[in-house]
């Protein structure tokens, strides 16, 4: 995932707001809400430790085919995967605390179709994340 670490910590980021579109392949920077005001479309697999803890909701257009693609975040956060309402649930995962720009990634099997992704247990009111689009 160092490609993703390198695309992870660059300046020059966009950010996308609390229900926006994520493009494959482009490190964001997503802007998240306090948990109560974020708008999820539902409530979160897990749990949030702490009730000041944000979150957010993006759109994630259909992948060119479907297959395992991996979602590397910036921080620590809780990442739910939705389709049509039902939660998808990750095929792999890692995670370092000491990483920079490269905290935590996921893998999900994703359908040719586009899928709500949701965001919780974020410390900050943003997290960088992207899903290459070379699976």
């Amino acid at each position: 995932i160092e490609g993703d670490r390198a695309a992870l910590v660059r300046a020059d980021r966009p950010s996308l707001p609390n229900g926006g579109t994520l493009a494959y392949g482009a490190p964001t920077t997503l802007e998240l809400q306090p948990l109560s005001a974020a708008g999820l479309p539902k409530a979160p697999e897990r749990a949030s430790k702490y009730p000041s803890d944000f979150a957010g909701h993006f759109l994630l257009a259909a992948p060119a085919r479907p297959g395992v693609y991996r979602l590397t975040m910036s921080s620590g956060a809780w990442v739910d995967v939705l389709d049509g309402g039902a939660y998808l649930h990750p095929v792999g995962s890692s995670g370092a605390k000491d990483c920079e720009g490269a905290r935590k990634s996921v893998k999900f099997d994703l359908p040719a179709r586009p899928l709500a992704l949701q965001f919780s247990g974020v410390q900050r009111d943003q997290i960088s994340v992207i899903v290459p689009s070379d699976r």
